[in-house]
């Protein structure tokens, strides 16, 4: 797409002028980026897309699962594999048709060397990721993580933790302290 062409302000008006002239541009310019910043689900999530996976079922809330786009089904639904998850007779990994609500990319890996007091991490656990946050620094990279949720402390090696992260607006979302005080 070539550059947009902006009117040149007239060297004989005073300067405060010349910024209202431009505002209109730069305000419509603006929003055609944010329109073309507007990507469909169908167009992030394809199949095989690895993603993760919410659900609303009693004793799931807040975790997030592994899984793979399979197809789409409808206008808002997807048909997924999770790739931790089975079968109640083992045979094969379980497969839901899941709304994009309940969809998200994976996350970004984020290098972390130690993780603090207080720090919002997801724990891997029961095969999933849930949320939580760091309530106690033990020694040998071991960690205490407190679950709102279920009010329960559980013990996680480094490995078994990431940095907590939010899919807002069609962009990760590092989370912040400062909001769970």
């Amino acid at each position: 797409m070539p550059p947009r062409r902006r009117n040149k302000p007239d060297p004989n008006i005073n300067r405060r002028s010349a910024v209202k002239n431009l505002e209109p541009s730069l305000k419509e310019e603006e929003e055609e980026e944010e329109e073309g910043e507007k990507v469909s689900t169908h167009e992030i999530f394809t199949k095989g897309t690895p993603v993760e996976v919410s659900s609303d079922e009693e004793g799931f809330n807040g975790a997030w699962f592994a899984a793979t786009i399979v197809e789409a089904v409808g206008e808002d639904k997807f048909l997924i594999e999770y790739q931790s998850l089975r079968t109640e007779d083992d045979s094969a990994f379980l497969r839901e048709e899941i709304d994009t609500l309940h969809i998200r990319p994976c996350p970004p890996e984020t290098v972390v060397d130690h993780f603090s007091l207080l720090q919002e991490v997801d724990g891997y656990y029961n095969d999933g990721w849930w949320v939580g946050v760091i309530s106690k620094v033990l020694r040998g990279s071991r960690y205490i993580v407190y679950f709102r949720g279920t009010y329960e402390e559980i013990e996680f090696q480094h490995s078994e933790l990431r940095l907590h992260q939010d899919w807002i607006g069609g962009k990760w979302v590092m989370a912040s302290r400062a909001l769970h005080l």
